[in-house]
């Protein structure tokens, strides 16, 4: 856990209810009482819920319960999946084998459960007439409707049109 939680000493609360190491509720007492139970049984004693009122407090092995959350929190990061950005460049005067080969590239990205972010980039005058790019935007869009949601819909900034595609989850479909 990234804070540390009060133990035998470090107790503040006048008075704290009490479970044993193996659930048992031994009810309201003094941090003094409480800590002489857990040294007769050669454990610490730890508040697990310091909001509480009065603080609830754990007679266990604060070593062991440490090292237990420390390998639940690891287990939780190897879990978590982290998502990366893959850009898709295309012009607007773009020919139908280029399409195709950025339309693969985006679908590829698309498989691996990355973002597609779609820039459309406009030279000189062409800026002129986004509703190509736009065209363009949607195009691609509906290719990839099966496996890809339009998270942000294509928009202008500068001279290039953005659009970002997310990969569609199974609840999705």
């Amino acid at each position: 856990m990234s804070k540390e939680l009060p133990v035998n000493e470090q107790i503040r609360a006048r008075e704290i209810r009490v479970v044993s190491k193996d659930g048992k509720q031994l009810g309201i007492m003094h941090p003094k009482e409480a800590m002489k139970i857990a040294e007769e049984e050669g454990l610490d004693l730890v508040t697990v819920a310091p909001q509480a009122k009065p603080p609830v407090c754990r007679i266990m092995d604060y070593g062991k319960f440490k090292y237990e959350q420390n390998k639940k929190e690891k287990e939780a990061k190897k879990k978590q999946k982290t998502m990366n950005i893959k850009e898709v460049k295309l012009r607007p005067n773009i020919e139908d084998n280029d399409f195709n080969t950025k339309l693969k590239n985006a679908t590829k990205f698309l498989k691996k459960e990355d973002k597609v972010k779609v820039t459309i980039m406009f030279r000189g005058r062409e800026i002129t007439h986004p509703q190509i790019g736009r065209e363009l935007c949607e195009k691609l869009a509906n290719e990839v409707k099966d496996i890809a949601v339009v998270e942000k819909k294509p928009s202008v900034e500068g001279k290039n049109m953005i659009m970002v595609l997310a990969p569609r989850q199974e609840k999705d479909q």
